[in-house]
């Protein structure tokens, strides 16, 4: 697999960094800046955005991102994905602030491109 075969957008559903894996769904879309770096953007529970930047070896995704809280506070954390293919992303994620004895899990499911539909 290749770094290219990442981009996408992808439907995403998680739990959070706490003892009670609250649950949330949204989305993560995936592209490449011009030093082909990975740049992702999340829409969490369709109101929460969050950005972060990445590398992709061996399978494996990591990308450092952040987000601002609703107390203006910025948050920061890492999220690690094992591509189980260019279809299925498997990660876990912890934020700085987020609860230690804990990790945030998210599983990606690429949102397949509808064909045009021709008159």
């Amino acid at each position: 697999m290749t770094i290219e075969d990442l981009i996408g957008t992808y439907n995403i559903i998680s739990s959070n960094q706490d003892e009670n894996s609250n649950t949330y769904k949204g989305t993560l879309s995936l592209t490449l800046d011009e030093n082909n770096r990975i740049v992702a953007k999340w829409l969490i529970n369709n109101e929460q955005e969050q950005f972060g930047t990445g590398f992709f070896k061996n399978n494996i995704l990591a990308i450092n991102f952040n987000y601002t809280g609703d107390d203006n506070t910025i948050y920061k954390g890492v999220a690690v994905y094992s591509c189980l293919s260019k279809n299925i992303l498997d990660g876990f994620w912890s934020e700085k602030y987020g609860n230690p004895l804990f990790l945030g899990e998210e599983r990606c499911f690429r949102i397949q491109e509808q064909p045009e539909l021709i008159n």
